[in-house]
């Protein structure tokens, strides 16, 4: 157990243990610190306004995305259906220190692409060594022990610990690219995968043939990636634009990435908004960097532009920002993906997923890694996607927004493949769903 400084915190360390053993779906995830939401959801008194630690918004909007599908009411936590822990919001006061380094460290490489080379090292060589893992497992093994059932994973390195200690794994493959630590406990028979598409599985069988290790493929399911059933409402909902202003909602990542090229589309961009208002119209998400929200709000004053609420869907600028990921991400689903004909994001897993799956088009910045280029490929094959050219944003999208002789501008047209997706993008969560259960019995 964690050397808890909360006293809260630690009933709610005792608590989380017990609604895991008694959920119909157990799920473990790390992407970082929610306590206070985490004290809502257990109805303890909570701070709205103290800062979380984010490491990943993937890896919690992804476990969300199943929640929201198990609960019969989203807005209605009920720990029988399922429940979700991440054992980031009990290490101890010293590891809570490692934990706040890892996010500092992250945030650094996020904002100065120079220092990506660090990044890669670190990917190819020291995963396994990196100190936050001796941080979580100690109350990771704490909140699973008297699990008997399969536990569904959305983070390969909490599901190397748990099934290091015996458990069943379901491991959640979230992006179209398999690391080498996917393949630590392949040949185990408690351990399951839940793939991206049939080519991540012929990749995960393939490199664990290549390292010699037995693997059976019976383990390995094809169940496409989770997307937030409250995502999917909003393609029923939106009609593929072809006139009139283009909402376009501009993200960062759960560390800040891509700071840099997010600032520069602002200073392209409103110049030309200002003279023409009614041609684009911006949502910034800055989720919980308080930096990047400063920033951008400093350049839109700087161009004479009012702030807006997130309310006014006509504004012609808004930024949505909260310090605590799980507010934040809300925000985005309220505001961002019911309003957006289009995306200019990070190829992530998370964002790309979401943005297509809600009916939108995309224009990616610049990935972070394999796992990005190949989503970036896969949804400019799909004609969903496009590179962004950051430096010359606005004439990029006048291009796009015009027919040039043609029925359908290219905005039309990808608006229209992301709402004609293959089925395997938008019953990811319910496949997920349906494995675990096929598993457990």
């Amino acid at each position: 157990m964690s050397n808890l400084f909360d006293p809260t915190l630690q009933k709610i360390f005792n608590e989380d243990r017990n609604y895991l053993q008694q959920t119909d779906l157990p799920i473990i995830t790390v992407f970082g610190t929610f306590t206070e939401d985490l004290k809502q959801l257990h109805n303890k008194r909570s701070n709205n306004k103290s800062g979380d630690i984010v490491l990943s918004r993937a890896h919690l909007s992804m476990a969300m995305a199943v929640i929201a599908s198990a609960w019969k009411d989203p807005g209605k936590p009920d720990f029988k259906r399922a429940w979700l822990a991440d054992p980031t919001n009990f290490v101890s006061k010293k590891g809570l220190r490692t934990v706040d380094f890892t996010e500092e460290v992250g945030k650094l490489i996020a904002r100065y692409p120079f220092l990506k080379i660090a990044k890669d090292f670190v990917d190819k060589f020291g995963r396994k060594k990196m100190p936050i893992l001796s941080s979580i497992t100690s109350p990771l093994l704490f909140l699973t022990q008297e699990i008997h059932k399969p536990i569904l994973s959305f983070h390969i390195a909490a599901g190397n610990i748990m099934a290091s200690a015996g458990k069943i794994v379901v491991q959640v493959v979230t992006d179209p690219h398999i690391r080498d630590e996917y393949l630590v406990h392949a040949s185990s028979p408690m351990m399951y995968y839940c793939v991206f598409d049939e080519q991540t599985k012929l990749e995960l069988l393939e490199k664990a043939a290549i390292h010699d290790i037995e693997m059976n493929s019976e383990r390995v399911f094809v169940t496409g990636p989770p997307v937030d059933p409250r995502v999917l409402e909003c393609r029923s909902k939106k009609l593929p634009w072809r006139s009139g202003p283009l909402n376009l909602c501009i993200t960062t990542g759960g560390l800040g990435t891509n700071k840099q090229e997010i600032l520069a589309i602002l200073h392209e961009l409103l110049p030309e908004m200002i003279k023409k208002p009614k041609e684009l119209k911006l949502l910034i998400y800055a989720g919980t960097q308080r930096d990047i929200y400063e920033e951008v709000n400093q350049i839109i004053k700087q161009h004479g532009i009012p702030p807006a609420p997130l309310s006014d869907k006509n504004a012609l600028v808004r930024v949505i920002y909260h310090p605590q990921i799980m507010d934040a991400n809300d925000q985005l689903l309220k505001y961002g993906f019911t309003w957006a004909h289009g995306f200019i994001t990070k190829p992530s897993g998370d964002m790309a997923y979401d943005a297509a799956c809600s009916g939108s088009f995309l224009l990616t910045l610049k990935e972070w890694g394999d796992w990005e280029h190949n989503i970036r490929e896969i949804f400019e094959q799909k004609n969903i996607s496009r590179r962004a050219h950051v430096e010359n944003l606005y004439p990029q999208l006048q291009t796009l927004m015009s027919g040039q002789h043609k029925a359908q501008p290219w905005i039309e047209k990808a608006m229209h493949a992301s709402h004609n997706l293959d089925p395997i993008f938008y019953k990811g969560v319910k496949n997920i769903i349906k494995t675990y259960k096929k598993i457990a019995t």
